[in-house]
């Protein structure tokens, strides 16, 4: 489905920097028949909130790990080395945001395909891959859910409070499903 409108100007530039650089990876990777990766996490909810929530890193998904880092590579990303340096993800010199793949697919294969959205719009001729704002809110209410991270919750309020929109029944399916029945949307309005 794609979101043909571009994003409202609010991004801070790093960010929408960061988008664009996504989209013309993403577009090198569609170009050599690959699929494109799925921006999920933090760099998701920075997308859907109009950088309200910002991130220091931008997670993406992908099955095909090996040919992805190489179109990064081909885009000027390096792996940070040296002391105190993490070795996981990747950096572009020129924007600062890290790049990092994180699974292979999207919240463990939870995500229903017809809930990955491509975006247009940000970079001309190119687009990115990203998942649904209720899969998104789902995932942070999962981690609040798990009690690793307290701060999820707000998260997801926030983005919930900004989609009034998002398809309920699908949210509370997600919400439910990441939580282990322990909440749904009612835990999003209190």
């Amino acid at each position: 489905m794609p979101q043909d409108e571009p994003p409202p100007p609010a991004y801070r530039p790093a960010f929408e920097a960061a988008l664009r650089l996504l989209a013309r990876v993403s577009e090198d990777m569609a170009a050599l028949g690959y699929a494109r990766p799925v921006l999920v996490g933090g760099g998701a909810a920075e997308y859907y909130s109009a950088s309200a929530l910002m991130t220091g890193d931008i997670d993406l998904c992908s099955p095909l790990q090996d040919a992805l880092e190489a179109v990064m590579r081909d885009h000027g990303f390096v792996r940070p080395s040296g002391p105190g340096m993490a070795t996981r993800g990747w950096i572009h010199p020129e924007y600062g945001l890290g790049f990092e793949i994180v699974a292979s697919v999207p919240m463990d294969g939870a995500v229903d395909r017809d809930h990955i959205f491509l975006v247009e719009g940000m970079e001309k001729g190119a687009a990115f891959s990203i998942i649904s704002v209720e899969d998104l809110i789902a995932d942070r209410m999962g981690q609040y859910a798990s009690g690793s991270a307290p701060e999820m919750r707000g998260q997801a309020r926030i983005l919930f409070a900004l989609h009034p929109d998002a398809d309920l029944l699908y949210l509370e399916k997600r919400i439910r499903t990441e939580t282990f029945d322990a909440y749904g949307i009612e835990a999003l309005k209190a």
